[in-house]
């Protein structure tokens, strides 16, 4: 394997699958901090440094994912842990719509599907699910024209991929030990100039579906999900149930554990132990055959069965599109308003050749 390639690999990858992070420490740790100067014109910080720092945190996370879990499992309606592996292992949606197949569970977005979306619409009230987006690099030239008129333009540098800017994973952003979407070789289909299998391009026309919210705060009468209570599968369907909705084939289920309220009151939301949801919503999204997960907290940590991506694994075991770090917090508000939780979802990643996802602004519909 080529240096460069090792380097990538060892620094992104690794540490995001949670594998030989004590070997990740020497190299990470020694990165370079550097700091954006504000107020000023200078380039505080290049394309490597922002890497680096990107593996820092991924190499924090690993290796929180990694601590010894010492957590007995006592409540009687959890799932013993090979029940837990067989969803990954039995249930897999690899060859399902052929084994080239780059889609995933958005082929159960049909026409059909999208046009019966755009029959929800009633007032057509807007809700973005997106946060603000600053970019770590943003620079900014003017150019002069005749006459005294001018223009600008950007240039924005950042990593996307992480738990502040909203976006959206390709099937090829994460994998296990028995490969990524269709089981295919990521040390074949993944270099440092991009990905060749499962990359975002498959859903440039747009994920454009049935939306359902699931408000777990107000179901249970609190402001946010906390550490000691995660998000459980059959909790999905209970809240489902009494909001007065169904979750159905090719649906975006989007769940709100109330991240923003949780920061409010102090919480610090990152690597480590932190809220989210619990592996047993993993055998709900495949259950009712989900197409886009989106959420604001995501896998819950630690993780009692020790897996690296308790939920996240849905991405390259079912081929379920994934909206992390959604703001979701007004889109409760405007369901509550509406009296209604279901409503037209439009996701659009940007079209990129061989990207692993896409920064994205989905947006709902009443």
């Amino acid at each position: 394997m080529a240096s460069t390639r090792r380097r990538f690999l060892t620094t992104v990858g690794t540490a995001a699958a949670g594998a030989g992070a004590s070997a990740l420490g020497p190299q990470v740790l020694a990165a370079k901090q550097v700091n954006r100067a504000r107020g000023t014109n200078e380039t505080a910080l290049s394309p490597q440094s922002l890497l680096d720092r990107h593996a820092q945190q991924q190499f924090r996370e690993a290796a929180a994912e990694h601590k010894e879990i010492t957590t007995a499992q006592t409540d009687p309606q959890m799932p013993t842990q090979a029940e837990v592996e067989s969803w990954y292992t039995d249930r897999r949606n690899w060859g399902r719509w052929g084994d080239n197949d780059q889609m995933g569970a958005i082929n159960l977005i049909t026409q059909e599907k999208s046009a019966a979306a755009a029959r929800l619409v009633q007032n057509g009230r807007k809700v973005s699910m997106s946060r603000v987006f600053e970019p770590e690099q943003h620079f900014i030239r003017t150019n002069a024209r005749p006459g005294g008129a001018s223009s600008v333009v950007d240039y924005y540098g950042f990593i996307y991929h992480g738990q502040t800017i909203t976006h959206i994973d390709a099937l090829c952003h994460m994998w296990d030990t028995d490969g990524m979407w269709q089981g295919r070789d990521p040390d074949v289909e993944i270099t440092t100039q991009g990905a060749t299998f499962g990359t975002i391009d498959a859903w440039s026309n747009g994920i454009v579906t049935r939306g359902v919210l699931i408000d777990v705060p107000k179901h249970r009468g609190t402001s946010y999900v906390t550490s000691d209570r995660p998000v459980q599968g059959w909790e999905i369907e209970e809240i489902a149930r009494a909001q007065g909705v169904d979750v159905e084939p090719g649906d975006a289920l989007l769940v709100y554990s109330g991240k923003d309220a949780y920061v409010r009151g102090g919480g610090t939301y990152g690597g480590g132990d932190r809220p989210g949801l619990s592996v047993t919503c993993a055998k709900f999204i495949r259950d009712h055959d989900v197409a886009l997960l989106g959420w604001d907290m995501m896998d819950a940590r630690p993780d009692p069965y020790g897996l690296a991506f308790p939920v996240h694994g849905v991405l390259f075991n079912y081929g379920v599109a994934l909206l992390d770090n959604a703001l979701l917090e007004p889109l409760a508000e405007a369901c509550a308003e509406e009296e209604r939780y279901e409503f037209m979802f439009m996701g659009l990643p940007l079209n990129v050749a061989r990207g692993t996802g896409s920064p994205a602004n989905p947006v709902a519909m009443f």
